[in-house]
């Protein structure tokens, strides 16, 4: 799929720039800039509706750990003592 983009020319030189320091083509930084926009937003809006699953569950059960219960869990993590995730509770 073909799309044009309309940039300023003070971007423009500043992209054409860049591009020359890294030695990659304008058109390959652009793509990279726009992959690597996309795919953070994708994770922000998919941690985003977690969050807002994870709060309409707490409302319904009122089932959650408190955040020293969940921080003494990980300190296990890679221990000779690795506990398995603690039980929510009311």
């Amino acid at each position: 799929m073909a799309t044009s983009l309309k940039i300023d020319d003070e971007l423009k030189s500043r992209v054409q720039h860049l591009a020359n320091q890294r030695r990659r083509s304008a058109h390959w930084l652009m793509l990279e800039a726009i992959q690597q926009y996309v795919e953070r937003e994708e994770a922000r809006e998919s941690f985003r509706q977690e969050a807002l699953a994870s709060w309409q569950a707490y409302q319904e059960t009122g089932q959650h750990l408190t955040g020293q219960e969940v921080r003494d869990w990980l300190k296990t993590w890679g221990t000779d003592n690795e506990q398995d995730a603690p039980e929510c509770h009311e």
